[in-house]
């Protein structure tokens, strides 16, 4: 991919959401904003790369949004009646042929707002995460779907759904306040973190990681702390990126296979990252009421603070993951827990615990079970059954730095000394 490409590609997935926010707060009308960005984002990734980017970006990206918007309701069969509603939302509707320089590069940022929105209690709770992942995040519909360990064609009905509620419900785009504000944050929060999850380890594709989306789940995250900063669990998530961003130098090689945390280079960290992080967990964790984001944001604390690898505190670990446990039946976090216990008990009793996890449907098809397994299995010395269980997990990953390196690893423990 040539440069020009690449730095079109970076300022679209930056500039989306501020773009689809203006254009909801100007008309209201989120479905059809939503496909009217869609078709500028597209005449702009095809456009940019060879005119060259303009002058100004966002502004070229919103009135071009705005004249595909006007032309879909002027096609559309009740012409008349969505234009007299879309008068009704917008009297600036009649301006909508200015110059793109007529809107000036310093707008506001309708990002938080439009997270809001996505997550409004009129959406279930599934559509208020997968709408704001595709909207605010710039997620497809098959990362999404892996996100949630779902099929992505039963994930497409999700964001379909929430689409038309939002429609249906005329939800406006405003950042909510009082005991509202505390309700929708818990789902806000449950999206950042996952849209950086994505950034940090992409579900698929040529990439290890989507640097672009942690840098702005990180950014969505601090806005969301300025605006609530007695919210602990809110401090908790941003220590947690924090803490774990803190670590990307060190994670890939020079050509983008992945280094797993006991091999990282723990002096290329970014101490600035893991100092700021620290301190959020330290002020947080002594107010009160404990949550799982500042619990996993101690663990990665934990992690930060070794020297090296055989200096972390693995009980310690262990412990944060027994109370992580008691919020709730999660995979994702009896696997890591698995991995404590073998550090703390040994990796037969860790393997227990990954056996037992193979009856739980959302993990028992997913690479990583069978990635730790493999890694258990080599620890107890069992390489062949180790190089199996790698081979399935590199059969069964969508990334493909991901497939190198399990591949590797199995034929590393198949090859004779």
């Amino acid at each position: 991919m040539t440069t020009a490409h690449s730095v079109a590609e970076d300022l679209l997935r930056e500039l989306a959401p501020r773009v689809l926010g203006a254009l909801v707060r100007r008309y209201g009308v989120f479905d059809a904003c939503e496909d009217a960005v869609q078709e500028a984002l597209l005449a702009a990734a095809l456009q940019w790369p060879e005119a060259g980017v303009p002058e100004n970006p966002r502004g070229w990206l919103v009135t071009v949004a705005s004249r595909r918007l006007v032309d879909q309701i002027r096609g559309d069969s009740a012409r008349r009646r969505r234009e007299d509603a879309l008068a009704l939302a917008t009297p600036q509707a009649a301006l909508l042929d200015r110059a793109a320089d007529a809107v000036p590069e310093g707008d506001r940022d309708d990002s938080l707002a439009l997270l809001f929105l996505c997550c409004h209690p009129a959406l279930s709770p599934a559509g208020r995460v997968a709408l704001t992942l595709r909207a605010v995040g710039g997620l497809t519909t098959a990362q999404i779907a892996a996100a949630f360990l779902v099929p992505e064609a039963t994930m497409a009905q999700r964001v379909s759904r929430a689409k038309q509620t939002v429609k249906a419900s005329g939800i406006s785009l405003a950042v909510p306040e009082g005991a509202d504000l505390t309700e929708r944050s818990a789902e806000v929060r449950h999206v950042l973190y996952l849209v950086f999850n994505e950034g940090y380890t992409a579900t698929g594709g040529a990439d290890l990681t989507v640097p672009e989306l942690s840098t702005e789940a990180i950014r969505l995250t601090r806005m969301l702390h300025r605006l609530t900063p007695d919210d602990a669990e809110t401090a908790g998530l941003l220590a947690l990126m924090l803490l774990t961003e803190a670590r990307r130098p060190a994670r890939t090689t020079p050509t983008g296979e992945p280094v797993p945390l006991a091999e990282q280079d723990r002096g290329r960290w970014d101490r600035r990252l893991v100092a700021e992080g620290v301190d959020l967990v330290s002020r947080t964790l002594p107010r009160g009421r404990v949550g799982p984001y500042q619990l996993q944001a101690a663990i990665a604390a934990v992690h930060d603070e070794a020297e090296d690898a055989g200096a972390t505190d693995w009980p310690q670990i262990l412990a944060l993951y027994d109370l992580l446990e008691r919020f709730g039946s999660n995979p994702v976090v009896a696997l890591n827990r698995a991995v404590a216990v073998a550090m703390v008990h040994g990796p037969a009793a860790g393997l227990d615990l990954v056996t037992a996890l193979e009856a739980d449907k959302r993990m028992a098809r997913h690479h990583r079970l069978h990635a730790t397994r493999a890694h258990l299995l080599e620890l107890l010395g069992e390489h062949g059954a180790a190089a199996a269980s790698y081979r399935e997990a590199a059969r069964r990953t969508t990334s493909a730095p991901e497939r190198r390196h399990l591949t590797a690893r199995a034929h590393r423990l198949e090859t004779p000394a």
